[in-house]
């Protein structure tokens, strides 16, 4: 086993073991605290489900409505022209809203062209230049109870939209 292996298997444990460490030296309960922090977690965690739950309703919809796809042929004449394949249209859209779906596309689209094909590789060099915006604003914004979140709705969609046609740019440059 390697000096990084052991080092990165020991980390997390000697962590916690600090932590315990130093809160029972300092004459905190420990446990007591973990169970109120646990508590307040699964509180956390009630209180955004009616956010996520309307995200994955509504991306469900928008997919099964068959808008997702109607968009991409509506693209498709444009994209053909300036060489972006309309397979990859559904990831760019989804990724900004869910990094589940957005991997489920990106298994599939590897699985249909393979790792290494133009698809594959851009299909991952955009899952990895891009963020899932709208769930993060979602998740934490809900979280703390910000209400006004224009500004990093707007920064956010246009950093996702830097990140997709770099990836586009890149790819095309370094593989096409």
């Amino acid at each position: 086993m390697s000096i990084v292996t052991t080092i990165s298997t020991w980390l997390i444990p000697c962590i916690i073991l600090l932590v315990l460490l130093v809160g029972t030296w300092k004459k905190v309960p420990t446990y007591e605290t973990f169970v109120e922090g646990g508590k307040e977690g699964v509180q956390m965690a009630i209180s955004l489900l009616p956010f996520l739950l309307g995200m994955m309703v509504s991306i469900a919809i928008f997919r099964a409505s068959g808008a997702m796809e109607a968009f991409v042929s509506m693209l498709n004449p444009i994209l053909s022209m300036i060489g972006i394949p309309s397979d990859i249209v559904p990831l760019a859209m989804v990724r900004p809203i869910s990094g589940t779906a957005a991997l489920g596309m990106t298994t599939e689209l590897i699985s249909t062209h393979g790792p290494d094909s133009f698809i594959g590789r851009l299909a991952s060099t955009m899952q990895g230049s891009t963020d899932t915006t709208l769930y993060i604003i979602t998740v934490y914004f809900g979280a703390v109870g910000i209400k006004r979140m224009g500004d990093a709705l707007k920064v956010g969609l246009l950093a996702d939209f830097i990140g997709i046609m770099a990836s586009i740019i890149v790819v095309s440059i370094v593989f096409g």
